[in-house]
């Protein structure tokens, strides 16, 4: 990651008044940068570290969110297809999110979530493949992912940077 990242997690004191009880880094799994996660709704001020501790999962607990900042990298040009769909398999698994990727022909990168998700991006150009059709992104561009089978796909053949929140949705009728 070209940028440090950090988590700034604020609270209060014996007083009440608002303080920094901790600066960290985000857990890190390589291109997926878990920042925060709540547990339900309305989300509680009691954690002290949402993250730390806890097996990272691409989707939010029930009720819940995840807070993240995720690189698109570009395909490695020596591998070949089958090459490819089992190291994104792999990375899917490692996040609990096999169950994510119901149509992988478009792209090995395919998958939808459970959740509304808002997403920013933050540096690079990146194409949002949809089943039909996709988009092509720039920074501060957002999208509003409400549960479609999608794929991020670096737009030059270099790194993206976006951040996302994933919120809990009600499972598509």
């Amino acid at each position: 990651m070209t940028r440090r990242l950090r988590r700034i997690i604020t609270g209060h004191d014996e007083r009440g008044r608002s303080i920094v009880v901790a600066e960290k880094p985000p857990f890190d799994l390589g291109t997926l940068h878990s920042m925060w996660v709540t547990d339900g709704a309305p989300a509680s001020y009691a954690q002290d570290d949402a993250v730390e501790g806890r097996r990272v999962k691409l989707e939010p607990p029930r009720y819940g969110t995840h807070f993240l900042f995720f690189r698109v990298e570009p395909d490695d040009p020596a591998l070949g297809p089958e090459e490819i769909d089992a190291r994104v398999a792999q990375g899917f698994r490692a996040i609990g999110a096999s169950h994510c990727r119901p149509d992988t022909s478009r792209s090995p990168h395919m998958h939808e979530t459970g959740t509304v998700d808002y997403i920013i991006v933050l540096e690079g150009e990146v194409t949002l493949l949809l089943d039909e059709g996709g988009v092509d992104l720039q920074p501060f561009d957002v999208v509003i992912q409400r549960g479609t089978n999608h794929a991020w796909v670096s737009k030059d053949g270099r790194s993206a940077l976006l951040a996302a929140i994933l919120i809990d949705a009600e499972p598509r009728a």
